[in-house]
C-alpha cells in the first residue's frame, strides 16, 4: 500500500536502516533584492527562521523579499521628500551652503531610514 507521499510521486533513498524522501526546494525567480530585503532576510533568519524556511522551502523567498524592498525604498523616498520639503533642505541651499546641506540630509536620510527599519523591516 502506498502512502500518500508515494501517490503524489514522491520516492525515497535507502541510507542505512532508514528511507529517506528525496526533496527537492522548488526553483525560485531570479530577482535582484536590494539593501532592505536583505537586511529582512537577516532579521527573518535570525528572528522568525520558522517564517523564513517556510518561505524558502515554499519557493517564494525572493518575492517576498523583493516586495518588501521595493515597499521599503518607497517609504524611504517619500520619508525623505517629506522631511526636506519640511525642513526647507533645497537645492539653494545646496549651492550657498553646501557642508550644511550635506548634514541636514544625512541627518534626514538617517531618520528616514530608522522609521523604515522600525515600521517594515525590524517587525
Amino acid at each position: 500500500m502506498k502512502n500518500i507521499y508515494e501517490e503524489a510521486g514522491g520516492t525515497y533513498t535507502r541510507q542505512g536502516d532508514y528511507e529517506l524522501p528525496n526533496l527537492k526546494v522548488p526553483p525560485e525567480k531570479e530577482i535582484e533584492i536590494g539593501v532592505w530585503g536583505q537586511r529582512y532576510r537577516q532579521y527573518l533568519k535570525q528572528h522568525h527562521w520558522i517564517r523564513y524556511y517556510n518561505l524558502l522551502t515554499s519557493g517564494t523567498l525572493n518575492e517576498h523579499l523583493a516586495a518588501v524592498d521595493q515597499q521599503a525604498e518607497r517609504l524611504f523616498q517619500s520619508l525623505v521628500s517629506a522631511l526636506s520639503k519640511q525642513e526647507n533642505v533645497t537645492e539653494k541651499l545646496k549651492a550657498n551652503r553646501p557642508m550644511e546641506w550635506v548634514q541636514k540630509t544625512n541627518n534626514i536620510r538617517n531618520r528616514a531610514s530608522e522609521i523604515v527599519n522600525s515600521e517594515l523591516i525590524y517587525i
